[in-house]
């Protein structure tokens, strides 16, 4: 376990094994002088990672008091795997929740709320891991989540039929052929360079099964919005060319959730909380953070709903042996 401190937040990093062996790159951010308000999981973007890229997501959060998790995919950042490649997306989910509830699960963190956060294809993995258990988590903040990916950044459909027959026998192949995904995501020019500097992001065209997922992902969301109903926060850039804003408020309209609040920022592009502006990050945090403050003050309404059956269990037992 490596740590960093400062005087507001400790930062710790850490590899841990998945259920198939492989050694996985886990990091936290845990403010220093309080106990942490909630847990909040980090889900990064296609071909990202959580060290560098999110670390002011992370550091920003842990300074407004909460506990915030990360891990790398397989094929991603410091994880294990072949650069860039996603074998199985349900294998990469269950990856996330394997860990992400084994942190909820500690002793120390059994009465916190827990809120997923992710971007891009982050916010897909954060809508699969509601959907694998409805129940158990009590909230999401969605940045500019893949519940569909841009008409501009596929390919023809003629080309991704193809593709498609292809990726079972070639599936690590680079051979998509798409725009760059850094210029189209990242507003800043300096972010891209950082980004092309940074080793642990993937810079490559889509590998062929990668490609397959990320599409196939996307388009099983879109078809099943209505399923979601854990309360959220979706943020989009209105000047996204990467995933598609309509969506995101289509999703508002269509989750079954009773607490679902949508912010559009007029020019913004894809990345909120990397490649835009310190000006407009800070607006878009501003936001996130006092959403996730709302929803910390009204109480734990999971938790509390646990200890009522837990109790009437009790008392129904009590009854019986009388």
């Amino acid at each position: 376990m490596a740590t960093e401190i400062n005087d507001d937040v400790r930062y710790e990093e850490q590899f841990v094994l998945n259920s198939r062996g492989l050694k996985m790159f886990t990091c936290r951010w845990l403010p220093t002088h309080s106990e942490p308000k909630a847990l909040i999981f980090l889900c990064h973007g296609y071909a990202m990672e959580c060290s560098i890229s999110m670390r002011d997501a992370g550091v920003r959060l842990a300074k407004a008091g909460f506990a915030v998790h990360g891990m790398d995919y397989e094929g991603h950042g410091k994880s294990s795997g072949l650069a860039g490649y996603i074998p199985s997306f349900d294998d990469l989910v269950n990856d996330c929740s394997d860990h992400f509830i084994s942190i909820c699960e500690r002793k120390e963190n059994r009465k916190k709320m827990r809120i997923l956060m992710g971007e891009s294809m982050g916010g897909a993995v954060v809508l699969l891991l509601h959907r694998k258990k409805p129940e158990y988590w009590d909230g999401a903040v969605l940045v500019a989540p893949m519940c569909k990916i841009a008409d501009d950044m596929k390919p023809h459909p003629l080309v991704t039929t193809v593709l498609t027959k292809l990726c079972n026998i070639i599936p690590t192949w680079k051979i998509i052929p798409t725009k760059d995904v850094i210029d189209a995501a990242f507003r800043l020019p300096e972010i891209r360079e950082e980004i092309r500097a940074n080793p642990y992001c993937y810079k490559g065209r889509p590998r062929l099964k990668t490609g397959f997922h990320l599409l196939t992902v996307s388009m099983d969301l879109e078809k099943r919005l209505e399923e979601v109903s854990l309360p959220f926060l979706v943020i989009h850039g209105g000047d996204d060319k990467v995933t598609d804003p309509s969506v995101s408020k289509l999703l508002v309209e269509k989750a079954s959730s009773t607490d679902k609040t949508f912010h559009l920022y007029p020019g913004m592009w894809h990345s909120l909380t990397y490649g835009e502006s310190p000006e407009n990050i800070s607006i878009v945090f501003s936001d996130v953070i006092n959403w996730l403050d709302e929803r910390t003050a009204l109480g734990n309404s999971r938790l509390e709903m646990e200890q009522k059956l837990a109790n009437d269990n009790i008392l129904h037992k009590d009854g019986s042996s009388k």
